[in-house]
């Protein structure tokens, strides 16, 4: 059970990773621009936290086994406890046309949308929700502005290039342009957790952008923990991306024999890149470096997918078993993990359909 909520607020702007896949906006100067961090990036700064500050959070063997982060979502600052997640896909919400529908599933068992010639050409442009509203109708999350656009837009500036060894900057190359992410100052990230990260101010993301960080405990039966204990029926909806497959193969949904694939039914979209850090960089000098490795790209399952089981699936993401996920690793005398798991992988909660009983 997720015992925290950290808060990350950016001290100004923050670096908006690129990824290497062609796109539309590659032609523009912003290749893949991607934001916010995912969790695995705060479950880095966990283990570097616990081995540069004094205040050591536990030991190695204790955040390697049962430190589970997920995120990455978002929220005003005076109330992240109401954080917003990704829109399940079956729901429909245009803030520009002030209107909605929803996705059904028929009586052949067929996706369909409403047949009013109103919403007929209604496409989303909202695409976050508040985690209180999870539960209520399409109509009641409109009408009560409980869906929010980002609160982020991406710039681009000159940035110094600085010397390795030297407080200047360099004489060749000295400035290159930056994708960065200007964040709405009223508002903050928000990840859950297992275990706190101590008050303060860190460096966080791919260029160590400096955030203030706080976490605050949460209730056993806070919103999102009563949500993540309710036992899914017949449908379910991804907060964040699920990878299924391995470094070479992806998958919609786990290919192990345990999982109800039989009938299954989904509602996604194309899969989006994936990618987590792994390991240490060590510099020229052999000193440990600040970052870590990437590690090989995978695709994913994207936020907001539908899944539809055949029978009621009568488990929690938490029931979820090791092996349904890739990167198990399995020690001695200890029980098998997955790291993609402990990193909040196909974190999913219960939705109710029209036409799924």
């Amino acid at each position: 059970m997720f015992q925290h909520l950290i808060t990350v607020s950016p001290l100004g702007l923050m670096y908006g990773s690129a990824g290497a896949f062609l796109s539309p906006e590659n032609l523009v100067g912003r290749s893949g621009a991607k934001f916010p961090p995912d969790a695995a990036t705060l479950s880095g700064l966990f283990f570097s936290t616990n081995h540069t500050t004094k205040q050591s959070i536990a030991n190695h063997a204790e955040l390697a086994q049962n430190l589970y982060v997920a995120g990455p979502f978002w929220a005003e600052r005076n109330t992240p406890e109401n954080f917003y997640v990704p829109i399940p896909r079956h729901r429909v919400i245009s803030i520009e046309k002030q209107n909605d529908d929803e996705w059904f599933l028929d009586d052949k068992q067929c996706w369909q949308r409403n047949s009013d010639p109103k919403k007929k050409d209604i496409e989303p442009d909202c695409f976050w929700q508040s985690i209180n509203s999870w539960s209520r109708n399409t109509r009641l999350i409109r009408t009560n502005k409980e869906a929010k656009k980002v609160p982020w837009e991406y710039v681009s500036f000159l940035h110094p290039k600085m010397k390795d060894d030297e407080r200047h900057v360099m004489d060749r190359d000295g400035l290159f342009l930056e994708n960065a992410v200007q964040m709405d100052e009223d508002y903050c990230l928000v990840y859950l957790s297992t275990h706190a990260l101590p008050d303060g101010w860190h460096r966080f993301g791919g260029e160590g952008h400096m955030v203030e960080i706080a976490s605050r405990r949460l209730a056993a039966d806070s919103t999102v923990n009563n949500l993540l204990n309710t036992k899914i029926k017949r449908a379910c909806a991804l907060i964040t991306p699920g990878v299924w497959g391995s470094n070479k193969l992806s998958y919609r949904y786990p290919k192990h024999p345990e999982f109800p694939r039989c009938g299954l039914k989904m509602l996604t979209d194309k899969a989006v890149p994936y990618r987590y850090r792994m390991g240490n960089r060590k510099t020229e000098r052999g000193r440990q470096g600040q970052g870590g490795q990437l590690g090989r790209g995978r695709y994913a399952v994207p936020v907001g997918s539908v899944y539809v089981f055949k029978k009621p699936l009568e488990k929690t993401w938490w029931d979820f078993s090791e092996d349904w996920f890739p990167d198990a690793r399995e020690k001695p005398g200890l029980p098998k993990k997955s790291l993609l798991k402990q990193v909040g992988c196909g974190l999913c909660l219960p939705i109710e359909i029209q036409g799924v009983m």
